[in-house]
C-alpha cells in the first residue's frame, strides 16, 4: 500500500491531467461573444425620489403580469422598490396625486414610484407584458390599494 505523501501526489496529478484535458476541450471550442447591453442606470424613481431598499431580510420577488388592452390598474403604492421591464405593448403610468403622466414602451425600464399613488394603464391595441422585480422585507406584500 502506497504512503500517504504518495497517494496525494498521485491524486494531484490525476487532477492536474483531468483539469488540463477539460481545458484543452474548451480551447478548441470557438469562443461565443457575449453581447450585453445597458438597458438602466438610475440612483432615482420614476418621479425623481431616491431608491431606498429594505434594511432588513430582503426578498427579491420576480412577476410576470399581462395587461388587456383598454384595461387599468387599480390606483395603488408599493412602500418597497419595485422595477419593471416592458416585455410588449405600451403601459402608461399617472401619477393619482399630480395627475402627470408618463408613457412606456417595449424595451422601457421602470423604477416604480415609492409610497405615491398611482396608476398604470394599457393604452395600446396589444397586450402589455412587463417582468416586474420588487425588493421588500421577507413576508410583506408591496402593493397596497387605494381604497
Amino acid at each position: 500500500m502506497a504512503s500517504f505523501p504518495a497517494r496525494a501526489s498521485f491524486f494531484a496529478g490525476a487532477i492536474a491531467l483531468a483539469l488540463s484535458a477539460s481545458a484543452h476541450a474548451l480551447d478548441n471550442t470557438p469562443a461565443a461573444k457575449v453581447v450585453v447591453t445597458p438597458l438602466a442606470s438610475t440612483t432615482v424613481t420614476a418621479n425623481g425620489q431616491p431608491i431606498v431598499l429594505p434594511q432588513k431580510n430582503v426578498q427579491v420577488l420576480v412577476s410576470s403580469f399581462e395587461i388587456p388592452p383598454g384595461a387599468s390598474l387599480p390606483v395603488h403604492m408599493h412602500p418597497s422598490a419595485r422595477y419593471a421591464y416592458v416585455l410588449e405593448g405600451q403601459l402608461q403610468v399617472t401619477n393619482a396625486e399630480t395627475g402627470k403622466s408618463t408613457s412606456y414602451k417595449t424595451g422601457d425600464f421602470i423604477v416604480e414610484m415609492l409610497g405615491t399613488w398611482h396608476q398604470g394603464a394599457n393604452v395600446g391595441a396589444e397586450p402589455v407584458k412587463l417582468l416586474v422585480i420588487d425588493q421588500v422585507e421577507e413576508g410583506t406584500a408591496n402593493t397596497l390599494l387605494k381604497k
